[in-house]
């Protein structure tokens, strides 16, 4: 098994390209299920959650060649619609393939998801909103069963609780649907808008694209010729750079970027000290390594990302002074806490409330518990006095295309080893 050794101490310099959006990419992938036509996607980032889902695709019978950072994927020719256990329990994302297809085929089994270990994040608005659209659902031996023999039909849906990839499932699943689909309290996130706009081009009414209030005229199961699609750059890679600098020191531009959909991190940077030099798609981000404390609320888009809330906590370790960060999104997402605190970091849990009391990180032996606590723990290893070993880095490979090959390239002292 791989993990990380990472020398604290060294400033960083230079340029980082950034990838395409994970949690955008996947999301593309499952809306190719409701094409017609082969799907050419661009800007694919090479992490293992794409391969882990293109293959639930080929399992179905869809074929695809993915070349660099670009896939090709046909799925006239699905043959099942069973998403299967083995697959499935590797990524909560993998629910995404339940509306395209009970929209397309009328039936589907979808296994119960898995993934990171951050809370239940369970998929009841989805399938509540489903049902209103005429789907029967059986939860069966770890399956969700959905079998919708006539077709979705439109109807007003209104999620109790904002959720992203319920927006999504539920917009994909509508654009096949048999009348207009209302959706209240939808997500505004820019994965969500994307989707929007590339099932528009595909000449699906949309109205409401980036609102709470999305209106979608269905097709009446008449299939897409979805066009060609460059996946959006990644806001949670390009957010976890931008903390790197601000946390090692140094001065880095990240390209390929969209700034307005970093409004909050970058304002939360601001604060801890950062300076900025904005041009087009490009950000320099400028850093002494000295950092003021910060408070953090995670909220839904635009609101600070409960995605980009372990980088911060490493941040607030060693900043001057004391921080908050109020996760109000998942529960159980404060396990980089304890390996954090082996690092030295004097860090207080109330609930959903950590206090965070800078002060001088120490190298030690740490496991990362999920995604994004992995990254943090690699940015309070570029801080801290000594050598880190980051271990159980497959949770990394999951969501960041070649992290340490970047960071030694801005000059990073970090190697990947095997166990």
């Amino acid at each position: 098994m791989d993990y990380l050794e990472i020398k604290g101490g060294n400033k960083l310099f230079g340029e980082v390209n950034i990838s395409g959006a994970k949690n955008a990419a996947l999301p593309i992938i499952a809306m190719s299920i409701l094409a017609k036509n082969d799907v050419l996607v661009s800007n694919i980032p090479q992490v293992e959650d794409i391969k882990t889902f293109i293959k639930l695709l080929q399992n179905l019978g869809a074929t695809s060649t993915l070349d660099g950072s670009n896939l090709k994927i046909n799925t006239t020719s699905i043959n099942s619609t069973k998403a299967t256990y083995d697959i499935v329990r590797k990524m909560r994302a993998s629910i995404l393939v339940l509306g395209p297809l009970v929209a397309r085929y009328g039936y589907c089994e979808v296994s119960l998801p898995g993934g990171c270990a951050i809370g239940a994040r369970p998929i009841d608005l989805h399938l509540a909103a489903l049902e209103k659209m005429g789907a029967t659902i059986e939860i069966k031996d770890g399956y969700v069963i959905a079998s919708a023999k006539d077709g979705l039909k439109g109807a007003n849906i209104v999620f109790d609780k904002i959720t992203v990839t319920g927006t999504e499932n539920i917009v994909m699943a509508a654009a096949l649907a048999n009348g207009t689909t209302k959706i209240f309290n939808a997500a505004k996130e820019p994965e969500v808008v994307q989707i929007c706009q590339i099932l528009e081009t595909s000449g699906v009414k949309i109205e409401g694209i980036g609102t709470s209030e999305i209106t979608v005229h269905g097709t009446n199961k008449e299939l897409l010729n979805l066009p060609k699609i460059t996946v959006i750059p990644d806001r949670i890679e390009a957010g976890t750079y931008l903390c790197a600098v601000a946390i090692a020191g140094g001065e880095v531009t990240l390209k390929n970027i969209e700034p307005n959909h970093l409004v909050s991190v970058l304002g939360k940077l601001s604060d801890m000290g950062l300076n900025f030099e904005f041009n087009d798609k490009n950000i320099k981000i400028i850093s002494s390594g000295a950092l003021h404390p910060v408070q953090i609320i995670t909220t839904e888009f635009p609101g600070f990302p409960t995605d980009m809330q372990a980088q911060f906590m490493a941040l607030a370790c060693v900043a001057d002074g004391v921080s908050t960060i109020d996760e109000r999104l998942f529960e159980n997402r404060f396990m980089h806490a304890s390996e954090l605190i082996r690092m030295g970091a004097d860090i207080k849990l109330n609930g959903h409330l950590a206090t965070i009391c800078g002060d001088e990180l120490n190298g030690a032996d740490v496991m990362a518990t999920d995604l994004r606590a992995s990254s943090a723990l690699v940015l309070a290893a570029l801080r801290a006095n000594g050598t880190t070993r980051v271990h159980r880095i497959y949770h990394l490979d999951r969501g960041y295309e070649n992290l340490e090959t970047k960071l030694s390239k801005l000059g990073a002292d970090i190697k990947r080893l095997s166990e």
